[in-house]
């Protein structure tokens, strides 16, 4: 009886002992997820590229329009979650990119029209156009006090890695102020003069250009960069990679070797010119892709497409775009996005659910950190529910 008696007890004990062990490892997995500034977050942190392209229509691709030749972006969309109804809330250079790199509207930060050049600023914080009809001053930078995702990703243990077009500030206002460890490609200019080179006139105080000859084409060169950052990165810590296209924004200059099919399918002018300029950009992040993947990291890497506004030619069916006097109008304000987080978005899949660019910052610290990310002082909502396959997006404001 005492041997019976001695083995329950064991038994018990034992049992106790294994729920207690597991409560502990539970309440410690718990606190090292909600620690997420630790850099041994018990988490995989996935590495993030952000494509973000500069006056892509929505309807400047190949799967929606069969004037483009886009073969790598419709491979894209077959593996990704396609946000038919993404919108930028003030869809023109500047402000679209302080809007996604804040998570705040624009208009909150002064800035309501892009960076213009220097003889419309009336002071050194503010500039004015003649023919605005309100008069209303915007900021000629990006203040640094604004909180961008790079500075929060660099909290949270990643290495920032910023590539071509900022357009929020020169000197002192440049990326690597904002929480971005290394700039390739960043110019004091909104456009390049040409995709050829000489791409700039002015406004290259890096001397990015020193390196290139006659005959190269920036989106190839920015591309290089791109993948060249990829294949020799040996960090132990997570990646993000901001790849802020220059193209296809004007001036159109197509590729050459690519101009003349499109000038041979009928199209004319800039439009062909645009056309090449817009398979250029597809074989860029064909490249992209294929580095990350030759990398073995695919798995483990997000990957966002954006466009910064609506197109500059036609963006049909749509009303409006960047020119002709409806910027605000679907096609200026409606642009591509699609995002690729493996192993949780559904391959293949669209969602009509209405989002903005604002939405991309609290989207990429819940993908750093796998815990819900709060923060009162920005207007974005995370899209991370949405990519699980939620029906709608948990927003307390309107889209405006």
């Amino acid at each position: 009886m005492l041997s019976t008696k001695f083995n329950f007890t064991s038994i018990f004990l034992f049992m106790v002992y294994a729920i207690i062990l597991m409560s502990c490892k539970e309440n410690k997995e718990k606190v090292t997820r909600d620690i997420s500034s630790d850099q041994s977050v018990n988490i995989q942190k996935p590495n993030i590229v952000l494509l973000f392209i500069d006056d892509w229509g929505w309807s400047d691709i190949g799967y929606r329009n069969d004037i483009f030749h886009t073969p790598n972006l419709n491979q894209f969309k077959k593996e990704s979650l396609e946000f038919k109804r993404a919108y930028i809330p003030t869809p023109t250079c500047s402000p679209s990119r302080a809007s996604l790199l804040t998570g705040k509207e624009s208009v909150r930060l002064e800035m309501s029209r892009h960076i213009p050049e220097e003889e419309h600023f009336i002071n050194d914080e503010y500039n004015i156009w003649p023919k605005d009809p309100v008069q209303r001053p915007s900021r000629n930078y990006l203040p640094l006090e604004e909180v961008t995702y790079a500075e929060k990703l660099k909290e949270l243990g990643y290495y920032n890695m910023f590539i071509g077009k900022w357009h929020l500030g020169e000197g002192k206002h440049y990326p690597e102020f904002q929480g971005f460890d290394k700039t390739f490609g960043t110019t004091d200019n909104g456009h390049p003069k040409s995709y050829y080179y000489p791409f700039f006139n002015s406004g290259d105080p890096k001397a990015f250009q020193k390196d290139y000859k006659e005959g190269d084409y920036l989106t190839d060169v920015l591309t290089d960069g791109a993948v060249d950052f990829i294949e020799n990165y040996d960090n132990k810590q997570p990646f993000m990679l901001s790849f802020w296209y220059y193209s296809v924004h004007g001036p159109s200059v197509g590729r050459k070797d690519l101009l003349k099919k499109y000038q041979d399918a009928g199209l004319k002018g800039k439009y062909a010119h645009h056309a090449a300029m817009v398979e250029a950009m597809d074989e860029s992040v064909g490249r992209v892709r294929k580095a990350i993947k030759d990398k073995g990291i695919e798995d483990n890497t997000v990957i966002i497409v954006l466009s910064d506004q609506g197109g500059a030619y036609t963006n049909a069916p749509l009303s409006g775009g960047k020119k002709g006097g409806n910027t605000l109008g679907e096609g200026g304000a409606r642009v591509p996005l699609l995002i690729s987080y493996p192993g949780v978005t559904k391959s293949n899949s669209e969602t009509d659910i209405p989002v903005q660019s604002i939405d991309i910052y609290p989207t990429l610290m819940e993908l750093a950190t796998g815990t819900k990310y709060k923060n009162d002082k920005i207007q974005g909502v995370s899209l991370l529910p949405i990519l699980k396959g939620d029906k709608k997006a948990k927003r307390n404001t309107l889209i405006i």
